[in-house]
């Protein structure tokens, strides 16, 4: 049900405004996203990846972050990306576990820092993204926090594949432990490569596992908003496992714990606690209406 405006006159102009500068940060992101694109046509089907998988993706970065530039976003945008792509090969690309293990064994051999092979164009984005981050003057103290996110998400992507296509699911625990496949603790830490400070890095463990935390909501309010899709494409969805209520229960007890470890941090590592529950409560709200694949039949 949308909101009954609360806001007087004066008021609504300068949220107005505010609204009005983040829509234009993700108008400009969505600019970039579109270039990348352009560059990579065989990684983004159209569909799924049309103009509104885009915005909505430029949307989500500009607002979780809105104190950002446009160009302290771009890593965070294409990152977000790259796990579309990445989840797009495994998932529909690969029609073997021998095809799978190839695409992960590549990127992650890139994470390591390796050249990817010019016909790996999955290989090719991801060295950009790691080539970008590498220009900044901490890339060497965060480069093995990096890889390390780029080896867990594709470690679990394998894990979720094998699953899939083996007679025995896992139970909702395994499922709810495996969430670094949905991909946003390594987008998270993409950003912080950029615009974390010494402040941040010296709080990266409580930091992470604040992280972890967030992509498991982002992973079950990803499963209830795309339970019908996922019945059509033969993906795994926690719906599968238990009923719609214990899936809702996990979010709200996942969200309370959440925001109490985001409270704490707020103390040491104000702006990335507030980061990520802006991350929380943008996604989960936007999954109340409508889900970044769209209507394809992903």
């Amino acid at each position: 049900m949308p909101l009954v405006p609360t806001h007087h006159a004066g008021n609504g102009f300068a949220v107005a405004s505010e609204q009005g500068r983040i829509c234009a940060l993700a108008a400009r992101g969505q600019r970039d996203l579109r270039q990348c694109v352009r560059a990579y046509p065989s990684l983004f089907p159209n569909p799924p990846v049309d103009d509104t998988m885009l915005s909505a993706l430029a949307l989500s970065t500009a607002f979780i972050a809105p104190w950002c530039s446009v160009e302290q976003l771009r890593v965070a945008n294409r990152a977000s990306l790259w796990v579309t792509a990445e989840d797009w090969q495994v998932d529909r690309v690969a029609t073997s576990a021998d095809a799978v293990r190839s695409i992960v064994s590549a990127c992650q051999a890139v994470a390591d820092g390796a050249t990817p092979d010019v016909d790996c164009a999955l290989g090719q984005l991801l060295a950009e993204i790691r080539d970008e981050l590498a220009t900044g003057a901490g890339f060497t103290e965060w480069q093995p926090v990096w890889r390390e996110e780029v080896h867990r998400m594709l470690t679990a992507d394998i894990r979720e594949w094998e699953w899939r296509h083996s007679a025995r699911p896992p139970s909702f625990t395994e499922y709810l432990d495996n969430a670094d496949n949905y991909g946003a603790s390594f987008v998270n830490v993409s950003h912080w490569v950029v615009t974390g400070d010494a402040q941040t890095r010296s709080h990266l463990p409580e930091l992470i596992a604040a992280s972890r935390e967030v992509q498991r909501i982002l992973r079950l309010s990803n499963d209830l908003a795309s339970y019908e899709r996922d019945i059509r494409s033969g993906d795994l969805n926690a719906l599968l496992l238990v009923d719609r209520e214990e899936v809702s229960r996990q979010l709200r007890d996942g969200i309370r714990a959440c925001q109490d470890h985001l409270h704490t941090l707020e103390v040491t590592c104000p702006r990335e606690a507030l980061y990520l529950a802006r991350e929380a409560g943008f996604t989960t709200g936007f999954y109340h209406g409508a889900d970044y694949w769209g209507d394809s039949e992903r």
